[in-house]
């Protein structure tokens, strides 16, 4: 080994002591107790946080700095209750990296170790996307295409760079010893959805329903045997640009039974779900946990087939949607506010489940009836024509349309056809009764026989 190596192991040993001094001496001047730490999570990129935590003060003004707090966290809202008052708080989040450091060192000396063991040493001009360019000491310019394989060493660790996001506080404290000091504030890159499995029974009028809810974590910090909180409700928020992520879900088996772990009570106009038990939600975690199970809900089936506003032209076949309606009422063995998020339909096929359809659900109290499009038949056509039109007036003319539902099963079913109209109209000689929806809208129920084909055939009336 030669002299050079051996100097350059010699100040990369004696830095190390140093800074490990150094941190020791901070972390013992900085040493806290945990206390409590509760997490309330929105639907809407929202996380709170309550952090009480017990520090060592001091009277009077003093440098107080509180670490692993939330990298996302919005500085505005941190609120610090203590024995005494902030005079000043800043919130330090510019983290150590490689790029960083080498940019801090700008214009200054620094040593680089080759695979040979070979030291180089010299003033760092730049460093821009792993190349960098020296200034030797002995002169000229050494150019670094690559400096991975090289180890690189600096003499301390540069002004402003921390290992952790920090909140650091000027505080005024109105007596010495350990005292609670009180952290919230609100984080984005944090938020919750909940996911619905449903399972629908031979004769598609029963179904067993679980509720999950699915909590990601991209603050930028773990919260360790948090309290955990859910508000279910659309919060209004002053829109800031925010970071974007990328969403990663774990599995989860969805056939899992258990008992129901959130206690839900109404809060404010939302409704607010306390996890019983303490949890742990580490950074860059997507986290599932329970929500409630109902079994033997009864459902609808629906066939529906709607038109767009305009003419579809002659003989066009058009996809009829299945559907499923069920009431969330507690007569129906449920009755509970349902959180927004997606419903996925399993059906046993008498020897595995298998996935039929799922469909979004936004906030829905109890009492409401829930809709869910679970696809379109495949045995069933719908075939609308313009058979005939007549301009009266000049304010005045007339439409007949005619639909064949063709039914290819081997059951009876109904189909329900519905029509938006518009304003002005007159329905008159229709083959079938009609419901009026509402001031545009028409339902008719048609009624189609197995392997038969049923025609609906109405004129409209416009007077403009």
């Amino acid at each position: 080994m030669n002299e050079f190596s051996e100097r350059y192991k010699m100040r990369t040993v004696l830095l190390f002591i140093v800074a490990t001094l150094i941190l020791t001496t901070f972390s013992a001047a900085q040493s806290f107790e945990n206390k409590s730490l509760s997490v309330t999570v929105y639907n809407n990129n929202l996380g709170v946080v309550k952090d009480l935590r017990s520090f060592n003060l001091t009277s009077g003004i003093q440098r107080v700095e509180i670490s692993d707090v939330a990298q996302m966290m919005d500085a505005t809202s941190v609120h610090i209750k203590f024995g005494g008052e902030v005079i000043e708080q800043n919130y330090q989040y510019d983290l150590v990296s490689l790029d960083k450091i080498l940019y801090k060192y700008i214009d200054k000396e620094i040593q680089l170790l080759g695979e040979k063991e070979e030291l180089i040493e010299g003033k760092l001009l730049s460093s821009m996307g792993g190349q960098i360019v020296l200034q030797k000491k002995e002169g000229g310019l050494l150019m670094l295409p690559n400096v991975s394989k090289y180890r690189i060493s600096v003499n301390s660790l540069p002004e402003g760079l921390i290992t952790k996001p920090t909140l650091v506080c000027l505080a005024n404290a109105s007596k010495a010893g350990k005292q609670d000091v009180e952290i919230t504030y609100q984080t984005s890159g944090m938020n919750w959805h909940a996911e619905y499995v449903a399972v629908l029974d031979k004769e598609d009028k029963m179904i067993d329903l679980n509720s999950w809810v699915s909590i990601n974590n991209n603050s930028g910090v773990s919260y360790k045997d948090a309290t955990l909180k859910l508000v279910a409700g659309d919060v209004n928020l002053i829109k800031s640009p925010q970071p974007m992520y990328m969403e990663r879900l774990e599995a989860a088996d969805y056939s899992a039974k258990g008992t129901a772990q959130f206690e839900e009570k109404q809060f404010f106009e939302y409704h607010i779900y306390n996890l019983q038990r303490p949890t742990t939600l580490a950074q860059n975690e997507t986290k599932q946990i329970s929500l409630f199970e109902a079994e033997n809900v009864k459902v609808t089936k629906r066939y529906l087939y709607k038109n767009n506003w305009g003419y579809r032209g002659s003989g066009s076949g058009n996809k009829v949607a299945v559907a499923i309606e069920f009431h969330n009422s507690a007569k129906n063995n449920l009755g509970v506010p349902m959180p927004k998020g997606k419903v996925r339909l399993y059906k046993s096929d008498g020897q595995t489940l298998e996935f039929v359809g799922e469909d979004l659900i936004d906030h829905t109290p109890k009492d409401e009836k829930i809709k869910l499009k679970i696809g379109d038949a495949f045995d069933i056509v719908a075939e609308e024509v313009q058979t005939d039109y007549k301009r009266i007036t000049d304010k005045v003319h007339e439409t007949t349309i005619e639909i064949t539902v063709k039914n290819r099963k081997d059951e009876d079913i109904v189909v329900d056809v519905e029509r938006y109209l518009g304003l002005y109209w007159e329905l008159r000689n229709y083959s079938i009764e009609y419901e009026k929806i509402n001031a545009q809208t028409v339902l008719f129920k048609v009624p189609v026989k197995a392997g038969k084909e049923t025609v609906l055939k109405y004129t409209v009336r416009y007077n403009y």
